[in-house]
């Protein structure tokens, strides 16, 4: 559209009612959803391109999205007037008037996912659909080791989905980070200590499931089911069919793309604060 303005808008949401980020013929999407309130707001049809797909029930805590405006808004009307449109658990955070050349998928340098998991002998309850959940200790020098093996530029492919639609399996992880709170005696007569884990991940980009794979593998590592050494056997192996299960996306948190910093745009959401 000629003489359009061009609009960033960091999102957060909640994934656990939504069938994934991309559009569906349901209309259960993130994506239908905002759509449907920029339009509301616009009065007229708006189409948005994200700088990453999220899958059914992953979360988003700074999802950016751009798209050219067919009205003029101020910046700070973008984000009220959507937001009156949007289900509760679908917020703008912030909108940016961008320069035509941004595009937030093309433009973004890096992608971060973060993982929230549950090591307790019971299931989740008010965390339900927030985090993962395992029930046997897990290692952390283990995990660790066995992280350092996916660092770099390499072919996933063990760790990606079968219909994923990436061009290429090589992608390029620049850090893996492996953290957990305070460790409680549990009540249970088991014995297994609780806590809560937190793996962030950043990297060039991210294949379908790769992250939800990895975890799969880095579990498995954690109990010792497995060796560290089992990572690099699984990376090279290049067959998905070697890799442990697809873990649960309820702890998956798409932590957004990195820009930078001439575009003006916001790394970070208060949500941050929340799920760290």
């Amino acid at each position: 559209m000629m003489g359009a303005m061009r609009i960033a808008l960091g999102i957060t949401y909640n994934g656990q009612a939504y069938q994934g980020w991309q559009s569906q013929p349901s209309g259960n999407t993130v994506q239908d959803h905002l759509e449907a309130a920029l339009g509301r707001f616009a009065a007229s049809p708006i189409s948005t391109i994200c700088a990453g797909r999220t899958d059914a029930g992953v979360h988003g805590l700074m999802q950016v999205v751009h798209f050219d405006a067919p009205v003029e808004r101020a910046e700070p009307s973008w984000v009220r007037g959507t937001n009156t449109f949007l289900p509760k658990d679908i917020a703008v955070q912030w909108a940016r008037t961008v320069p035509d050349a941004f595009h937030s998928r093309a433009c973004a340098t890096s992608r971060r996912y973060g993982y929230a998991l549950l090591q307790s002998p019971v299931r989740p309850s008010v965390e339900h659909g927030r985090v993962g959940w395992v029930f046997q200790p897990l290692d952390l020098e283990a995990m660790e080791r066995a992280a350092q093996y996916l660092l770099g530029e390499h072919d996933f492919s063990s760790f990606r989905a079968a219909g994923c639609q990436a061009k290429s399996p090589v992608k390029t992880l620049y850090a893996i980070q492996i953290g957990r709170s305070a460790q409680r005696p549990s009540a249970s007569r088991d014995g297994v200590p609780s806590c809560y884990w937190r793996f962030d991940f950043q990297g060039s980009a991210f294949l379908h499931h790769m992250i939800r794979n990895i975890m799969g593998c880095l579990v498995v590592i954690g109990q010792g089911v497995k060796p560290p050494e089992w990572m690099h056997e699984v990376l090279e192996a290049r067959s998905r069919e070697i890799a442990a299960p697809t873990f649960s996306p309820d702890g998956l948190y798409f932590l957004g793309p990195q820009y930078d910093a001439h575009w003006g745009l916001p790394n970070e959401a208060i949500s941050f604060d929340w799920f760290a």
